[in-house]
């Protein structure tokens, strides 16, 4: 069976959970209010698309394409991004709730997550090399065997990352979230002004 193509096209308030998106390639489409919630997305792929305000919570992600993908506003509360499919896997978020889903094994290098939710995310055996987390809640996400190069933490807060199970050369950090680095240790660290 032949699958769509879909090329530039406006979806605004649709839902659908009701009106089932038609299977297929989807390039530079702009999707604006949409409710994708508990669907199933396998086997789609998305190609320069941007995602605005939409609900994509437990949607089902098996070999799904994202490529060049922007989420802004989007609540994503726990998606399988390491079911996707890994080829030229590349989004960023944007103002997102992305609490309880799972990058693992997930090569994203270069990834944004900017003012973004990220409590209970698992990022284990990711790679995350030269990343930016950008004013994000990172409560209690799992950064384990993760590669961290380069990756820029220095406006997020709330998280728990031992330097000697993950690879952070290079990484950034404020002084302020220092703490985060050594919460294994049990130690009081008192900032003085």
């Amino acid at each position: 069976m032949k699958q769509a193509y879909i090329e530039a096209k406006t979806f605004d308030r649709t839902s659908f959970k009701d009106n089932l998106l038609e299977k297929g390639e989807y390039e530079n489409c702009r999707f604006i209010n949409c409710d994708f919630s508990g669907i199933d997305l396998s086997d789609y792929r998305f190609t320069d698309c941007e995602f605005t305000a939409c609900n994509l919570s437990l949607v089902k992600l098996t070999k799904t394409a994202f490529r060049d993908i922007k989420f802004k506003d989007c609540k994503l509360l726990g998606l399988r991004f390491d079911s996707c499919n890994e080829f030229g896997l590349s989004f960023s978020f944007e103002n997102c709730i992305l609490n309880y889903s799972t990058f693992y094994k997930t090569k994203i290098r270069k990834t944004i997550f900017k003012n973004t939710k990220l409590q209970e995310t698992d990022f284990t055996n990711c790679d995350l090399t030269d990343s930016q987390f950008d004013n994000c809640d990172l409560m209690r996400a799992i950064f384990d065997n993760t590669i961290i190069e380069k990756a820029d933490f220095r406006t997020s807060y709330n998280y728990s990352i031992d330097p000697e199970i993950n690879r952070i050369k290079k990484a950034k950090f404020s002084i302020s979230g220092v703490a985060g680095l050594l919460a294994k240790y049990n130690i009081e660290i008192e900032f003085n002004n």
